[in-house]
């Protein structure tokens, strides 16, 4: 038996050195370097096909529309693009507790009396699993269930029982007999990982594996394992809030960055089919300091409430927080708002929060994020039914936003009777109960609300 001998791999992007170094030599991050032992490699992988490649014209290769399986679950199927893929691989992470495990037998057990499931724990004990399904009163006959963490007892089982969809609860407490190092270690998870994609693509068998999640929030193990699989979904929420929200990272089956909401209950996690009213605030008496906005979560457009509280500063150093929202972005509006609109804010301490625990990225609430500022800082609130996107320009400029159009429409759906845009997102066709005004710069917002 030949030797093994010591590597170095990266637990970023997976390559190896053969000593350690503070900084990876293939991706330059540092302290990323963990120990595995190189294990002699044996052939192990077969095609995904039962015939030879070849090269062929991308024009002669039949392009067929994917089938969709659906879960049971709406706003499942609408962060996979509309269900599950057959042959598909799917990671799901998200923090201890937050309710993966939950999500996903329910998923089953909705699916189980329809096809064939198989729910692998490597985890939970039989009875921790069964005592779960019984306090959410599912149906749990269709239900087949191992518990196991050997990989290779798992694909016996996989190929004996043909499921429809595999459950792998979690990727991390698997272990193969051709690794030798530990369970969760980089070697062993990019095994663990490319063996069950392999079967889930000759197989036809849609899996879905359960990831950790590091401290910093990213999915644990090497970056190579979100790029193996076919779909990356982020499950997130507070822990303080009874919703939780999936995020579509990644998906090769449908559109990137899609938002599911859910709500966790006695009887377990249930879609939201509104999700914006969970990002209104309940108060009807208009209070300063408050805008709502409209942000495009993928192909679904959000009305969201952003706050800000704009007070004078009492230290040396005035105070600078955002709770859901980047914060470099509020620096930058804050020096806009200063150079452009005339409203210095250098001796005041800012701090800014989106309703509801979502977490707003893109640059389309800027001008909402500066309205509630000004409207703190003069304790003067917006007016009333009053809905605001725009992106701002380091000119002072308002910018156009992509769905301006599908955005009005949510507003007016919701109540909302006006609307201060960008002067490009203004439609053509009037909408019905919602007046729309379009500005091209900051100063012309911002005289707008002092008008009122």
């Amino acid at each position: 038996m030949a030797k093994s001998k010591t590597l170095y791999s990266c637990t970023e992007c997976g390559g190896t050195s053969p000593k350690w170094q503070g900084q990876c030599p293939h991706c330059n991050a540092w302290n990323t370097l963990v120990e595995t032992v190189d294990t002699p490699q044996t052939q192990r992988f077969e095609s995904w096909t039962s015939h030879a490649s070849r090269v062929e014209s991308l024009a002669a290769v039949q392009a067929e529309e994917v089938p969709r399986t659906s879960s049971g679950m709406e706003e499942l199927d609408r962060v996979l693009g509309g269900g599950l893929v057959a042959g598909g691989v799917i990671l799901l992470g998200g923090d201890p507790g937050i309710g993966k495990s939950t999500l996903l037998l329910q998923a089953l057990a909705t699916l189980g009396a329809r096809e064939k499931v198989l729910y692998v724990s490597g985890e939970e004990s039989p009875q921790q699993i069964a005592l779960r399904a019984a306090r959410l009163q599912l149906d749990a006959n269709q239900v087949r269930l191992l518990a196991e963490i050997r990989l290779e007892a798992i694909l016996a089982a996989l190929k004996h029982e043909q499921p429809k969809v595999a459950v792998i609860d979690s990727i991390q407490t698997l272990y193969s007999d051709q690794v030798s190092s530990a369970p969760g270690s980089v070697s062993q998870v990019r095994e663990c990982a490319a063996q069950l994609t392999r079967i889930a693509k000759q197989s036809g068998i849609t899996i879905i594996l359960v990831g950790h999640v590091t401290k910093e929030g990213a999915i644990a193990g090497p970056r190579v394992l979100e790029h193996i699989v076919d779909t990356v979904l982020y499950f997130e929420g507070d822990s303080h809030s009874s919703y939780r929200m999936i995020r579509a990272i990644k998906n090769r089956f449908g559109a990137a960055n899609e938002l599911g909401v859910f709500a966790m209950t006695e009887r377990g996690i249930r879609g939201v089919s509104n999700p914006s009213a969970i990002f209104l605030s309940s108060y009807r008496d208009d209070v300063a300091g408050s805008c709502v906005t409209v942000s495009q979560e993928g192909t679904r457009p959000l009305l969201v409430e952003v706050q800000a509280l704009v007070d004078d500063a009492h230290g040396y150093q005035p105070r600078r927080l955002a709770v859901g929202l980047d914060q470099n972005r509020l620096a930058l509006l804050l020096a806009v708002m200063h150079r452009h609109a005339e409203v210095a804010c250098f001796d005041q301490d800012v701090f800014l929060n989106a309703v509801g625990g979502v977490k707003i990225g893109e640059p389309a609430a800027d001008l909402a994020l500066v309205l509630a500022m000004v409207s703190s800082l003069r304790n003067k609130p917006l007016p009333e039914k009053l809905v605001v996107f725009g992106e701002l320009g380091l000119a002072g400029e308002v910018r156009p936003v992509t769905r301006g159009q599908e955005r009005l429409r949510e507003a007016a759906k919701l109540g909302f009777t006006r609307a201060l845009v960008p002067l490009a997102n203004r439609p053509r066709q009037a909408i019905e109960g919602l007046e729309v005004i379009g500005v091209e710069r900051l100063s012309q917002a911002v005289d707008f609300i002092s008008e009122r």
